[in-house]
């Protein structure tokens, strides 16, 4: 194969197949492409940047990243070595896979783009100033989970771990370690989108890739923040045993660990003795995270929920309770809780109605059960998250003996709109 060169004033290939689509200027072309590229890649945040664009059609475009390379043969019916890009020596594209292989490979990319990013970074001056930057939209993004919900945010979280991850390569010391710490926050936070998204394969890379810059930090309180991480996948997965070797792993050096972050792994804990059908243990766990809560005072930037959630504990300890079938307890558990929740937290508050309503119908009260997932469903249908429609799912089988009953009927109606939603 003959390498393709841009000419020295351009890269005149690129600019005269988006002329020859029609995109009269590079924001139209960037437009366009993004556009193609979320249809090829099956990723509703997938996009090309316009200033990327004008940095293509400059006379040294670099070679392009995977999923931008299946953008543009969307987008032109051409790979990037036939639009002008400079082709790295010895490189060769090899045979397309299989249809099946080839859906693989594209959510691959589309997952992993922005923490695959392949080296070398150009060295710059990285101010320590950042650190502090990244931080402060790091709370700004838990603010906006809350309201949103995973899918409008995961496009613009994994962008900012990618210029997060492109800094570590290059900084220095302090501010190389400092990255890392705010690297592994915003790791976990795109791994906990896939997550509420539903996508677990999504979620586990993640967490996976928490744990890796939490252990290149060599920092303890990450370090066992990343096996909480972890340990949250396997909650969702049922798998009970697997939640407590990971925080008893967690704990193996307690002694060193913020009083959060105890806190953090001892509730997770709770969950992976509920699912076990440990009563006994849940309450244990629960109350021994209740006794630190008290000494938090560290000012990690990540993990804050125990301080920014009113009622934390008790919110694990109904959910503990609800899948252990105590019906009436949970429901209880779950009357305080969402007297407190804020309007900020609305996508909290759907779940919190869902558990509710399924404690509820788990108690023998479905009337009582419906009304409550009313507004479940609507904040479901709004935010998107398919944790929250998985807990009306459970809802659903708790209201089993009522199927055939008008109130069984009624449910139907209020979950129609969930349904459609998908």
């Amino acid at each position: 194969m003959t390498p393709h060169t841009a000419p020295t004033g351009g890269n005149d290939a690129l600019r005269a197949a988006r002329l020859k689509r029609g995109w009269r200027s590079q924001e139209a072309a960037a437009k366009g492409v993004s556009a193609a590229g979320r249809e090829a890649l099956d990723d509703m945040h997938f996009e090309v940047a316009p200033r990327t664009w004008r940095r293509w059609e400059s006379a040294k475009p670099g070679w392009s990243r995977d999923d931008y390379a299946i953008a543009l043969h969307a987008a032109f019916g051409r790979w990037p070595e036939d639009l002008g890009f400079e082709v790295p020596e010895g490189w060769q594209r090899e045979e397309p896979p299989p249809d099946e292989d080839d859906v693989r490979r594209r959510t691959f990319v589309s997952v992993t783009a922005a923490a695959l990013t392949v080296g070398p970074t150009p060295p710059r001056h990285v101010d320590p100033a950042l650190i502090t930057y990244f931080q402060e939209q790091l709370e700004g993004h838990y603010r906006a989970d809350m309201l949103l919900g995973p899918h409008d945010l995961i496009g613009t979280v994994s962008a900012q771990y990618e210029l997060i991850d492109r800094l570590i390569r290059v900084a220095k010391g302090e501010t190389r370690r400092g990255l890392l710490r705010v690297g592994a926050a915003y790791a976990a936070l795109v791994g906990w989108l896939y997550q509420d998204a539903g996508d677990m394969g999504a979620a586990a890379f993640w967490r996976g890739l928490t744990q890796e810059i939490a252990l290149r930090s060599r920092n303890p309180h990450l370090v066992a923040y990343s096996l909480v991480n972890q340990a949250q996948v396997r909650t969702d997965l049922r798998d009970g045993d697997g939640v407590v070797d990971l925080c008893e792993a967690a704990l193996e050096n307690q002694r060193v660990l913020a009083p959060k972050v105890r806190v953090m792994v001892l509730q997770q804990q709770a969950h992976g003795a509920s699912l076990t059908r440990d009563r006994r243990g849940v309450d244990t766990l629960i109350d021994q995270a209740t006794g630190l809560l008290r000494h938090v005072e560290d000012d990690l930037p990540w993990g804050n929920a125990c301080r920014r959630t009113p009622n934390y504990l008790e919110v694990q300890r109904a959910t503990c309770y609800g899948r252990l079938g105590l019906g009436r307890e949970a429901n209880s558990l779950w009357e305080q809780v969402l007297s407190e929740v804020p309007g900020t937290a609305r996508r909290d508050r759907g779940v919190y109605l869902a558990r509710q309503a399924t404690a509820a119908a788990t108690a023998q009260e479905p009337d009582q059960a419906v009304e409550i997932a009313r507004e479940a469903a609507q904040i479901a249908v709004d935010t998107g998250s398919v944790r929250m429609r998985r807990e009306l799912e459970t809802l659903q089988g708790a209201m089993r003996p009522w199927h055939d009953a008008p109130i069984g009927q009624e449910l139907a109606e209020v979950l129609t709109a969930v349904d459609e939603r998908g």
